[in-house]
């Protein structure tokens, strides 16, 4: 990672036309943006889009950091928007596609799901989730962000985002109740 003085280095010359800035600006950060907008998708290739949607739209909002927060939280706050739009177009996709079939039902036998399966099924329920719902699971268990950063990172207010949370959490609940996971014997 860079120190922050050189970002603004760097930023102040892509500013006055320096070609190679850019490059050498987001190169220290290509992979916390990759491994931040994972949490959005598990395709490669959607990645690998999200990733050049995140880069393009921090060098067109490259006037617009004022240097009052670390350069690397403004580009996590810029993926944060890219991936929630994302999933707003991938809900309505899927409300589409659930219009032509029938819907997902669940796992067969959850007891015997290993846990790299389980954890699919649950990006998989997560996926169902509107993205509001969506978002600020993820940024919280996830990214590990409390109520205020996750305010911070989508421009919401604390109450907002509390709320948002309290139903999203019910939500997920009750999809895992219908999934039989509410019914797994620990013991």
């Amino acid at each position: 990672m860079q120190s922050e003085e050189s970002d603004i280095d760097a930023i102040r010359a892509c500013l006055d036309g320096d070609e190679n800035a850019y490059a050498r600006l987001m190169g220290g950060y290509e992979e916390q943006i990759f491994a931040h907008m994972w949490r959005f998708t598990r395709d490669r290739r959607v990645l690998e889009e999200l990733v050049q949607d995140v880069l393009v739209e921090v060098f067109l909002s490259l006037t617009k950091y004022r240097e009052t927060a670390p350069f690397l939280h403004w580009v996590r706050r810029i993926a944060t928007r890219v991936g929630y739009r994302y999933w707003k177009l991938e809900n309505r996709a899927r409300q589409h596609r659930e219009l032509l079939a029938c819907e997902w039902k669940g796992p067969e036998n959850v007891e015997r799901q290993t846990p790299s399966e389980a954890g699919e099924e649950l990006f998989r329920m997560l996926e169902r989730l509107a993205p509001r719902d969506r978002l600020v699971l993820t940024l919280y268990y996830f990214e590990e962000c409390d109520t205020k950063e996750i305010a911070e990172r989508t421009g919401w207010s604390l109450v907002l985002v509390r709320v948002q949370m309290h139903r999203a959490c019910r939500k997920l609940k009750r999809m895992l109740m219908e999934a039989g996971y509410g019914t797994i014997n620990h013991g």
